[in-house]
């Protein structure tokens, strides 16, 4: 061996030892996601009518819960109302205040805190004297309506929200003296087949006094779909949004919200939430497992991956997660189920909550 051979050997040998040593010290010193330890999992509402979609919020030192209830089931029924609960512990709850508008199906409720007022947001399909078939189902008659309390005792309800005509309303945040809303419609408002199909946006909706609406941006232009959404410190935006069946998106945007960053996720996820808990996102909803079927999921996104770290106890008609942070390490939160069977074996779709708290790698606290 020459000793130009030599050199060029020794070199190729030091360059595989450093790109080794990168390797190892990538993944050493990589931090993985956190621990999270589910406990004190329970039921804590069933009447024997479909509850589901639930939120959760704390507001003036207070926990407050609220999810539709329907004696007529999933679908669109004239009957469903929404039901708020509140709670000094997130373990007693007592009912504060129910409310449904007249010949509409009130469903999703998602709350925010604003001006110093508890808003509870609810989409509603329009029905009628009476149960409608499917085939009559209209996303342009949707209209969103609200609860309203600045104390958490005394409510206003329902109140009509201004300017979401043809959208079906869904999750709330706020940022500075404006509330945003996601909103979903038919593109030009198009008259067609019942369902909503590929030609529907999701829009962000902005309000100064969470009442009056117009349009702000565009989360989605095409298939949009339930949009959950977070505000950053500067403003900008990321969100979770839903495609139909399809896998989720991860969205981001700055002011004024004009141009969007959209990225495929590895999974479909039905109700989505995202939030954030200490220094980091947690997004959840429903997953769908092949023969296993349907389970509520909880999620660290780190950069623009989903690191599951809890699978509830669900099944069937399940998701909608609503999530309160108590510190950086414990968080409670809610969802809707129906794996459970009442006392003659039929199944109830019924409200539960967790304690969830951060552990060391090691399992320990």
């Amino acid at each position: 061996m020459n000793m130009q051979c030599f050199h060029r050997q020794r070199l190729s040998c030091g360059l595989l030892l450093l790109f080794v040593c990168v390797c190892c010290c990538h993944s050493v010193c990589a931090e993985a996601p956190p621990e999270v330890r589910v406990t004190n999992i329970r039921r804590v509402f069933d009447n024997g009518e479909h509850n589901a979609f639930t939120d959760l919020v704390r507001f003036r030192n207070k926990f407050y819960l609220a999810f539709r209830s329907c004696p007529d089931g999933h679908m669109v029924h004239p009957t469903a109302s929404i039901i708020i609960m509140t709670s000094d512990d997130g373990k007693d709850w007592e009912q504060v205040h129910r409310f449904q508008v007249k010949h509409r199906d009130t469903r999703d409720p998602h709350f925010l805190v604003f001006q110093d007022k508890l808003f509870v947001y609810s989409g509603t399909w329009y029905s009628g004297e009476t149960t409608i078939p499917v085939k009559d189902y209209d996303l342009n008659l949707h209209l969103g309506y609200a609860a309203c309390s600045e104390d958490g005792v005394t409510w206003q309800s329902p109140i009509l929200l201004e300017g979401t005509f043809g959208h079906y309303i869904w999750r709330a945040a706020a940022f500075g003296d404006k509330a945003y809303l996601c909103g979903r419609r038919k593109a030009a408002f198009a008259v067609g087949p019942r369902g909503e199909g590929r030609s529907v946006e999701s829009l962000m909706l902005e309000s100064d006094d969470g009442l009056i609406w117009r349009k702000c941006a565009v989360f989605q232009e095409l298939q949009g779909d339930e949009t959950a959404f977070q505000f950053e410190p500067n403003g900008s935006v990321v969100a979770i949004g839903r495609r139909g069946s399809e896998n989720a998106q991860l969205l981001r945007s700055q002011p004024p919200y004009q141009h969007w960053d959209r990225r495929d996720l590895d999974r479909y996820i039905g109700g989505p939430l995202i939030t954030r808990w200490g220094d980091h996102y947690v997004v959840g909803g429903r997953k769908s497992i092949g023969d296993r079927g349907p389970k509520t999921s909880m999620y660290w996104l780190v950069d623009e991956t989903l690191h599951e770290f809890a699978e509830l106890p669900s099944g069937g008609d399940t998701s909608y997660p609503g999530f309160v942070e108590l510190s950086p390490t414990r968080a409670i939160m809610s969802w809707y189920s129906s794996h459970e069977k009442d006392q003659d074996g039929k199944p109830i779709t019924a409200i539960y909550m967790a304690d969830l708290e951060v552990v060391s790698a090691s399992g320990r606290e």
